[in-house]
């Protein structure tokens, strides 16, 4: 019995190359800084997908479409989707 599958798509990355990628993708023109006193992380960051791909499941799309692909179903959903009278988004209620 597998305890757990791996899902990536072979590419290895920093987080500043991730943090990059979303940025392009949504459209930010801001400054992405990091603080270089702080530990940064898991030195690597590839999944190791081998037990997944022996199953037959090979990556169709690149990390880039894939992040694409969300943020589009994320806009979409935003737009199409009623605030919930339930939750203060943020506002003051009087």
């Amino acid at each position: 019995m597998l305890s757990h599958i791996n899902v990536g798509c072979g590419q290895d990355l920093t987080i500043r190359e991730l943090a990059e990628a979303i940025g392009q993708t949504v459209g930010y023109a801001g400054q992405i800084t990091f603080d270089p006193s702080k530990s940064d992380g898991t030195p690597r960051k590839l999944m190791d997908s081998s037990r997944l791909n022996a199953l037959g499941w090979q990556a169709k799309i690149g990390l880039e479409e894939g992040l694409r692909r969300a943020y589009q179903d994320y806009l979409q959903y935003q737009a199409t989707s009623a605030p919930r009278k339930d939750i203060n988004h943020g506002y003051h209620q009087n």
